[in-house]
């Protein structure tokens, strides 16, 4: 099969067909979406974990086409989505059947790649994390991003109020219609002011780590949970225990990819809170996955930098052709 390999230019290149495990399916890649992570392992900077292959590609769609032999509850023909620790980015993937999820029928099944890593991330941080609330304020940084415009859409049909931030109006004014209520441009506006202004943020899903974290404290409302999960603006920080303390808040700190395939706190579980929370919402067409381009898998390189531009809306897609 052709798959993408590696580092300072990605090019195609021909590898084994994977065969399912045990508890495996293996999936015939219709898309994969390209994400940060990939960027980074890309670098050197975010290796795969222990037992994952080497190639890009965090998410994909596509059709099942073999089943290991303790698999029950899907069949050859699937259309389906799946989250992985590595693989995507190749004609076909290999992995644990508790990751995938079916295709929403609403939903094309290219598009479908874009759910996976973003649906995960936005049901395990903003809920079992976060614990949003209808009638709360969620403040997303990187509102336009794909998890920022999948959890805008996730947050404001349960009810919530949702603030998010971004660098251009044109950013900002797709964040607005997609639910946003407190569109807020950070290269200009005080993005804590603004939120305190409005009654304090509930919850806070944070990608820039230390450069936000005093900033973010300080936007919580009383009983506020601060939830990071990435580090774009750095990994060490001060924090104010007192003004944590006085607050009542929390600061929660979580990762997707080095999860355990099963068990307490798994991408099992992950996948299963996401298939009770969010598929309900894709199925009605309330929630849909918001694609800013898609490459062809030869032009892995060019997704990758429409990705690095920053100027992305939504997600960036692989396509298999």
């Amino acid at each position: 099969m052709r798959a993408i390999a590696g580092t300072d230019q990605l090019s195609v290149v021909t590898v084994p067909d994977p065969e399912p495990g045990p508890d495996e399916v293996v999936i015939d890649v219709v898309a994969a979406g390209v994400n940060r992570a990939d960027l980074l392992q890309r670098k050197g900077l975010y290796p795969p974990p222990p037992g994952a292959v080497d190639t890009l590609g965090l998410e994909v769609s596509g059709r099942i086409s073999a089943l290991g032999e303790h698999v029950s509850g899907w069949q050859i023909g699937d259309e389906v989505c799946a989250l992985l620790a590595g693989g995507g980015y190749a004609e076909k993937v290999a992995v644990p059947a508790v990751q995938v999820l079916p295709k929403p029928a609403s939903v094309d099944l290219v598009y479908a790649a874009a759910l996976p890593e973003v649906a995960c991330t936005v049901a395990s941080n903003v809920f079992d994390a976060g614990h949003l609330a209808s009638g709360e304020l969620l403040l997303i940084h990187g509102g336009s991003s794909g998890i920022g415009t999948h959890a805008i859409q996730v947050a404001h049909a349960i009810g919530a109020r949702v603030a998010v931030t971004a660098r251009t109006a044109q950013k900002l004014d797709r964040c607005r219609e997609l639910g946003a209520d407190i569109p807020i441009n950070y290269a200009d506006d005080d993005f804590v002011e603004i939120v305190r202004g409005s009654g304090g943020a509930d919850v806070i899903l944070d990608i820039m780590g230390a450069k936000y974290l005093e900033k973010n404290v300080k936007a919580l409302n009383t009983g506020g949970r601060l939830v990071i999960i990435g580090m774009q603006g750095g990994t060490k920080a001060e924090l104010s225990i007192a003004a944590l303390m006085t607050k009542r808040a929390s600061v929660i700190g979580t990762t997707l990819r080095s999860r355990p395939v099963s068990g307490f706190n798994s991408k099992a579980d992950v996948v299963v809170t996401t298939r009770r929370i969010t598929w309900p919402l894709l199925e009605s067409g309330e929630v849909a996955p918001i694609v800013d381009a898609t490459f062809p898998l030869a032009d892995a390189d060019a997704a990758h930098a429409r990705l690095d531009s920053g100027d992305a809306i939504g997600k960036v897609l692989l396509t298999i052709d």
